[in-house]
């Protein structure tokens, strides 16, 4: 069956992507040049972004052979992902297991466990790494039992990113937008997003947001020294790192709800990566993501007084 059948077949599928870009007025106080747009990813039925790359990553896999009936759809996650995986594996009618580190919130292990998929948890002490070692170490126990996704070397990742969510930022910003942001998680929208903007507006400067410490900021991977780097994740298209810690990223989130912008962390981390950009230019228009809902979060303390 075609991707486009499997959608056809699928409607929950049909729902993913095309997410409206709204103006979010952060800092128009401060830089009343400035406009910081941002695409909002709550809008997919899995509440993120991970719905895009895993739709296109099963998908693909299933047209391709490698995910076929019978097999169980196995990753690692920080709870995004392992939502997108649990309610798209189950409408295309596979099992799902998902690894994930044992302080990802309540609410992403209840939303997955509604799925129906199976879930393991590993010390969070180890982080996402520690996740995706137990993954890799069930996987090599039983080949022939898992398809093994591997969010984070799986190309289909970015592809999605560049195909879609690239395509719709297009089409909905500015034309004359100056930088893209976003973060790291896997890579996979940072580099389809970027490898799309080098062919057709290689001027749009690329900001990539990174945690400054971990346990740090849920949904972005620490990258330095000791970390396993995504095999996706292509640094030669980023024109600027930001570094965001934890507190910064919780400030600009509470920010945001007040804004009405109800949101995660990691959109609190971008916001706090946008403003160092727009010190520098206070002209900038920033387009970003919102990449989940703040629901999400209440059992993390986000959003205690």
């Amino acid at each position: 069956m075609a991707v486009g059948a499997h959608v056809a077949a699928h409607p929950a599928l049909s729902l993913i992507g095309n997410t409206p870009l709204v103006e979010a007025p952060v800092f128009a106080g401060e830089f009343p040049h400035a406009r910081i747009l941002a695409k909002m990813e709550a809008f997919n039925p899995g509440g993120s972004v991970k719905d895009r790359p895993v739709r296109r990553m099963l998908l693909d896999a299933i047209a391709s052979g490698k995910l076929r009936p019978g097999m169980t759809i196995l990753d690692s996650s920080s709870g995004n992902a392992g939502i997108a995986y649990a309610m798209i594996g189950r409408v295309l009618g596979y099992d799902v297991e998902i690894v994930l580190p044992r302080n990802a919130s309540a609410e992403r292990q209840r939303r997955i466990a509604a799925h129906g998929a199976t879930m393991t948890l590993t010390d969070p002490s180890d982080g996402y790494d520690g996740a995706l070692r137990e993954v890799r170490r069930r996987y090599e126990a039983h080949p022939a039992r898992y398809f093994f996704v591997d969010q984070y070397s799986n190309a289909s990742n970015w592809q999605a990113h560049y195909d879609e969510t690239a395509t719709e930022v297009l089409a909905q910003a500015p034309a004359g937008f100056t930088h893209f942001l976003a973060g790291v998680g896997t890579g996979g929208t940072l580099t389809g997003v970027a490898r799309r903007l080098e062919e057709v507006r290689p001027d749009v400067q690329i900001v990539a947001v990174a945690p400054e410490e971990f346990p740090g900021i849920e949904g972005l991977k620490p990258l330095g020294p000791g970390h396993l780097v995504p095999a996706i994740l292509d640094r030669s298209l980023v024109d600027r790192w930001i570094h965001v810690t934890a507190d910064e990223s919780r400030g600009y989130s509470l920010r945001l709800a007040q804004l009405g912008f109800f949101v995660g962390q990691s959109s609190g981390a971008y916001m706090a990566a946008a403003r160092r950009v727009l010190l520098d230019d206070p002209r900038a228009t920033i387009v970003t993501l919102f990449p989940d809902i703040g629901e999400r979060y209440f059992s993390t303390g986000l959003w205690d007084p």
